[in-house]
């Protein structure tokens, strides 16, 4: 204890006028900044964790797709097509598609290796027909959203496929819906699966797919912009150039405002 011999409020230490208990305060007030150095900024004395490194922004792995094709081209509504039946058409291929690129990692993906739903620092929750919140492993989610979707477009009332039947009043709604959560989906597998994807070779699948699909996202406003910025620094790299499969070197992150904290949705 050292007592009445050094004052550790921040002024001067006022030393003992005894050379050996002098000393001993001096040691002690060396120690102590030592540790206050160790510890500044660092809970516990320990050094935080270092942020991930975002793999999946790295040049020589974002140029790479398996088309050079516009995309922004092929999303447009080609004339004398119906919206609906455009929509439709688009989101059950999306889904498919997505369903098929999850499906390539879904090994990797369990309750242990992702015990949330989450997305760098978001953390997303299903809500079930009653509106109630449930947390859940991220291949829970998948599964939550992959046969609700399907149930969907299968429903011949919601997706119909008969001449001259209507599509439902709420619709469009429900393609956004079905749009923002195949966005949780893909955004899962860049943000926690990616070294997966790279080890089978199909990161230039999973672009041209996360390209294409935000291109027609945007095209119709399907997803409100607030729910896509987590992925915004990708996007802005594989979208910038219209999706063509030239790419930008830089990595320029517009979602610089994100929080260090774990947001939920």
């Amino acid at each position: 204890m050292v007592g009445d011999h050094c004052n550790l409020s921040g002024d001067r230490p006022v030393l003992s006028q005894n050379p050996k208990t002098g000393l001993s305060c001096k040691m002690v007030l060396q120690a102590v900044g030592k540790v206050l150095r160790k510890s500044k900024g660092k809970p516990n004395g320990k050094k935080p964790v270092p942020e991930e490194k975002k793999l999946y922004l790295e040049p020589e792995y974002t140029k790479l797709r398996i088309t050079d094709f516009e995309f922004k081209e092929l999303v447009m509504l080609p004339r004398e097509i119906d919206l609906n039946e455009w929509l439709a058409s688009n989101t059950t291929t999306f889904f498919h598609h997505i369903n098929l690129q999850y499906s390539t990692i879904s090994e990797f993906c369990t309750g242990e290796s992702c015990q949330t739903m989450a997305v760098c620092n978001t953390q997303y929750y299903w809500y079930d027909e009653r509106g109630k919140k449930i947390k859940c492993t991220a291949p829970q989610y998948v599964d939550f959203v992959m046969s609700s979707v399907q149930k969907l477009v299968t429903d011949e009332d919601v997706f119909p496929t008969k001449y001259g039947k209507e599509f439902p009043n709420s619709f469009e709604s429900l393609v956004k819906k079905i749009c923002k959560y195949l966005f949780h989906v893909l955004a899962h597998i860049y943000s926690s699966h990616f070294k997966e994807t790279l080890a089978l070779e199909l990161h230039g699948h999973l672009n041209t797919l996360y390209t294409h699909f935000i291109l027609f996202i945007r095209e119709f406003n399907l997803v409100d912009p607030k729910e896509t910025t987590i992925m915004d620094d990708l996007t802005e790299i594989l979208c910038s150039s219209g999706g063509s499969g030239s790419s930008s070197n830089g990595s320029g992150n517009s979602s610089a405002g994100a929080q260090n904290h774990v947001k939920e949705r």
